[in-house]
């Protein structure tokens, strides 16, 4: 396996731009000799002449031409990697939000693609739920949040719409009992449509539970006593959605919104968020490498 030289690429590079090799070595701050040594050795590497030397100014020959552009990405990638790993720029902390019900299973991939970019960036992941979110970003405390809203306004990015389905256990029955058992945190979101659509309906319902604590809702759905309401896609494996065959009421779309602000890494936050569009997109091409040390906070 052999490798190119990266000082060889840059000086072909440079006297394909400038057209000649005084011209390149002033701009590389190198010697004339030192250009030209540097052309020998890539064309002896490569076996295969670069440069049209029958002319009084220098042209690229065919083969010339063709690694030119591969010159241009090679140095443009190592530029880039370099920058990144050493520049202070992408080294710090930021703070991200996402609510518990859709983390999974966009966030994770997203992360592990962001450390492989950035792997000096250590990332805060807090687990909310929307409006206790947005409150904290009011306050500037975090650097980007994705909330789940029915109707979002102001500076917002809706980066996509999922149906709210009803979910049970599986197998389970819950859903036919009346008054319908219905659980959920009290500050949750889904709450509120819920029970709004409990009541357009006509069904009689009565709560489950009164608690602030995700998986003390899950438990008591899994344990078949209560349903409860959640977003497509998003169901965790010990629940399922109920098929109910219109005798529950629909619930409706919500939409996944992002929200950002500039604390200080503005760069690093335009690529995650790209990364979250994609993710959120459907995009399952984003190569997954690299490990990072995340720290996840419920609250």
């Amino acid at each position: 396996m052999r490798n190119l030289d990266m000082t060889a690429l840059r000086s072909f590079v440079a006297v394909a731009d400038h057209g000649g090799v005084t011209r390149a070595a002033g701009v590389l701050n190198f010697t004339q000799s030192a250009v030209s040594m540097q052309l020998k050795r890539l064309e002896e590497m490569l076996g295969l002449s670069l440069l049209d030397r029958t002319t009084r100014k220098i042209a690229l020959t065919a083969e010339g031409e063709q690694l030119l552009g591969y010159a241009r990405r090679i140095i443009d990638l190592n530029d880039e990697a370099m920058s990144r790993l050493t520049s202070d720029v992408f080294e710090g902390e930021i703070v991200i939000g996402v609510p518990h019900d859709i983390v999974y299973p966009v966030i994770p991939k997203v992360l592990k693609r962001f450390n492989a970019e950035f792997p000096r960036m250590k990332v805060q992941l807090i687990s909310g739920y929307t409006s206790k979110l947005k409150t904290d970003f009011s306050k500037g405390l975090v650097d980007l949040i994705l909330t789940t809203e029915t109707a979002p306004g102001g500076d917002v990015e809706v980066l996509d719409e999922r149906q709210l389905c009803w979910i049970c256990a599986p197998g389970g029955t819950a859903w036919r009992q009346r008054p319908l058992r219905y659980a959920s945190a009290r500050t949750c979101l889904f709450r509120v449509e819920a029970l709004r659509a409990l009541e357009t309906a006509g069904i009689d319902w009565e709560s489950a539970v009164e608690t602030d604590q995700d998986r003390t809702v899950e438990a008591t759905i899994s344990a078949d006593l209560a349903i409860g309401a959640m977003l497509e896609g998003t169901v965790p494996t010990q629940l399922d959605t109920v098929t109910h065959n219109g005798e529950l009421p629909d619930l409706g779309v919500l939409q996944i919104c992002m929200y950002s602000q500039d604390r200080g890494f503005m760069q690093v936050i335009e690529r995650l968020k790209t990364l979250l569009r994609a993710g959120f997109s459907g995009n399952d091409s984003l190569p997954l490498q690299g490990d990072r040390e995340l720290k996840v906070v419920a609250s």
